[in-house]
């Protein structure tokens, strides 16, 4: 009988300790996303945008990029920006120089350049 009391009474300090620590997790997770500059669509939901065709293509996006910078794209995201979805496109210059374009997902045209 003491070890079903005991069971009773561990169970929910248990449970108690894993939503905290879940809790805990989700608080630095949003942290991390709400201080970088663009947060990112998983594959999910970059599929879902691309389907509903609220988007450009990822072509037209680098297309826009290369008349800013002629080069080779290497890398290619889909990303919240302050105005919107925005494709961030790493470039890489023939001479060796590595940029990030922003596109604007929704107009191709070129937003910015880090």
């Amino acid at each position: 009988m003491a070890a079903v009391y005991r069971f009773a009474l561990s169970t929910p300090l248990l449970l108690a300790s894993v939503i905290l620590v879940a809790v805990a997790r989700g608080e630095e997770v949003r942290s991390v996303h709400t201080s970088s500059e663009h947060a990112c669509l998983d594959q999910k939901e970059r599929r879902a945008e691309v389907a509903f065709g609220a988007v450009v293509r990822l072509a037209a996006a680098i297309h826009a990029a290369k008349s800013r910078m002629p080069g080779t794209v290497v890398g290619a995201r889909l990303c919240h920006g302050q105005d919107g979805l925005v494709y961030v496109l790493t470039v890489l210059a023939r001479d060796g120089k590595v940029a990030r374009i922003v596109v604007d997902a929704v107009k191709g045209t070129l937003v910015g350049e880090r």
